[in-house]
């Protein structure tokens, strides 16, 4: 470590991310680049920049254009260099906490070039693009302008300062094996979030980790018609100065996926400062919870009324992968919570939400009816408070005995005749819907609904709300944001098959919130190894790696019916802990990871 820092002190150092998801928000990778800004800011100042891909409809919200400055200086100059060759490079800020610079490139620029670069991508590293799909070809595009721009870049720095690049996944690095090819003289480090190999095999190969070392990597590209995007992650994973991923189970993916082990692992992180409530987070919950508890009313109150007192509410959330995300789990333990349920005689209801994106033709008519009609009910509640409350005020006023007036003599006959039609026209002997939307092809949550029997019945202890669609605020079923939404539950579930990192955990411990998480997450096995008593400070974890599928069920289910039991006072105690702990993943403290690899590919060029 010293040799490193004297290295670092003797020559000034410049910065630079390189992302397909910078500005630009279509995977996990944004939140990891985003939320780290303020800290890489805070450490690198005006020798820092990230460079993603130009697309109107994500620059407008987030991008501010700047004039380049009449400066003389190495990324200036390779700008203006390369707008005079007629490429189109937009230079300006990231409009996100911390406000760092950003080059974005347009990719139509060389777009009319893109069968003689892949002609090259072929000649000098031999990786077939032929027949590859569009987005392929887009990083491939965008590929070739941060070549060129880093390039440029390296001929105008004179070697005055270490230039170090950071990669994050193959779509940001098609172009990294011709750097070294061609002896640019910059430092690399290349990340890998997901393996591209790992993702869809853990989805479809029973006991995946048990026979990952097995795999013929191109053999299984090739099945998978990703051969492709497999081949530029594993020419950027050996040809980086150093390799990093996100997590120990990842790792193993890069050892026997890209023929290479890391150097470094980077866990995620998140900026919680954004997430802090300043010790309100129990108020939050209360105020948010209402508002679920209003569409848990107006969703199931119709045809099965239940104690709100006693009820839970739990989540899941994240892409529709059935398997990796555990949602397949999910729904076995909770058929198995249910009868535990049962048999305890419990006076709890647990409602359980899935939140992931699913192609739908609209809101559920009907649900969105129940709302409107519970919205009526409630108006005409407050019409009567508001009226028998100032009845009573006089009532009460001139009263001589001191007894408390007949309240019905105060609810006039028109009131009285609109709440029980509202009441009698709401009222159904209906089962309460399982989906929120209407689903265009039924899929296999349904599927394993169907079979477990878990359908929403009358005397089921556990109720199921599947929201096929993200939660934004102007969602007419909720009317809160995500993050709303997350404060107001009780519990987020999570028992991944297969997640290299995993957010929605660490999102829930920046809210306040208790999860559930497995050991096959990379959040998971993170927590298991820095923390022996993570149970205790509201993080659980679901043994996926040692058991069968159906122990890790019973496992899960053991852990919500334990949580199920917990008095009022022992959950409020564990939200005080799980948010007191929520600071260990800042990036605060966890850009030092970061800090080491860019030091480590400095020495290693």
């Amino acid at each position: 470590m010293e040799k490193i820092v004297k290295k670092s002190a003797s020559k000034k150092q410049f910065l630079f991310e390189v992302a397909w998801e910078t500005c630009n928000q279509v995977g996990g990778i944004y939140t990891v680049i985003r939320t780290k800004v303020p800290s890489m800011v805070e450490k690198w100042g005006e020798d820092y920049a990230l460079l993603g891909p130009y697309f109107t409809h994500t620059a407008a919200a987030e991008f501010e254009p700047l004039e380049l400055p009449e400066e003389d200086s190495p990324l200036i100059n390779s700008i203006r260099t390369l707008r005079s060759q007629g490429l189109k490079v937009h230079y300006g800020h990231w409009l996100i906490t911390g406000k760092p610079k950003i080059i974005l490139f347009d990719i139509d620029s060389v777009y009319t070039q893109i069968d003689a670069i892949k002609g090259r991508i072929w000649e000098n590293h031999k990786i077939s693009t032929l027949g590859v799909e569009e987005l392929v070809n887009q990083t491939i595009a965008f590929g070739e302008m941060v070549r060129l721009f880093i390039t440029e870049l390296a001929l105008e720095n004179k070697s005055k300062k270490d230039i170090i690049v950071h990669f994050h996944e193959w779509m940001a690095s098609t172009c990294l094996p011709d750097l070294p090819k061609d002896k640019v003289k910059i430092s690399t480090v290349f990340t890998t979030h997901a393996t591209m190999l790992g993702r869809y095999l853990a989805g479809n190969v029973p006991n995946f980790y048990d026979v990952i070392d097995q795999f013929d990597w191109l053999k299984e590209a090739r099945h998978y018609g990703i051969e492709a995007q497999v081949n530029f992650e594993r020419a950027a994973a050996q040809k980086a100065n150093v390799l990093t991923t996100v997590s120990d189970i990842t790792a193993k993916e890069c050892q026997y996926f890209l023929g290479r082990i890391p150097e470094l692992i980077l866990p995620n992180g998140l900026n919680i400062q954004r997430f802090a409530a300043l010790h309100e987070h129990q108020n939050l919950h209360s105020k948010y919870k209402e508002s679920i508890s209003d569409f848990v009313m107006g969703h199931f109150f119709q045809n099965q009324p239940f104690d709100l007192e006693q009820t839970l509410y739990l989540f899941t959330s994240g892409r529709f992968e059935y398997t990796n995300k555990g949602y397949d789990l999910t729904l076995d333990a909770l058929k198995i919570l249910n009868q535990k349920l049962k048999d305890a005689g419990s006076k709890k209801t647990v409602v359980m939400f899935f939140i992931t994106k699913q192609p739908y033709h609209s809101i559920d008519p009907e649900v969105l009816q129940s709302r409107a009609v519970l919205n009526e009910i409630r108006e005409n509640c407050l019409a009567i408070e508001k009226s028998v409350g100032e009845k009573l005020f006089q009532a009460s006023a001139a009263s001589k005995d001191l007894q408390i007036p007949d309240l019905n003599n105060f609810v006039d006959e028109y009131w009285r005749m609109r709440l029980r039609r509202t009441v009698q026209t709401w009222k159904t002997d209906t089962k309460p819907k399982v989906v929120t939307h209407l689903l265009k092809n039924e899929d296999d949550i349904i599927r394993n609904l169907a079979r477990t029997g878990l359908t929403n019945n009358p005397d089921d202890k556990v109720k199921i709300v599947y929201h096929p669609d993200f939660i934004v605020s102007t969602n007419p079923l909720f009317g809160l944001d995500y993050g709303q939404f997350v404060r107001g539950c009780h519990l987020g579930v999570f028992p991944s098959y297969y997640e290299p990192w995993g957010y929605t955990p660490l999102e829930c411990m920046a809210r306040g919130v208790p999860t559930i998480t497995s050991d096959l997450s990379g959040f998971g096995d993170y927590m298991m190894q820095i923390m022996r008593d993570y149970d205790q400070w509201g993080v659980s974890v679901v043994n996926r790696k040692s058991q069968t599928y159906q122990e890790s069920a019973e496992h899960l289910a053991t852990l919500l019916f334990k949580f199920a039991q917990q008095s009022q006072r022992d959950r409020i105690l564990q939200r005080n802990r799980v948010e007191s702990i929520a600071d260990t993943f800042d990036w605060s403290n966890l850009r030092g990871c970061y800090d080491t690899a860019h030091e480590l590919a400095v020495l290693k060029k």
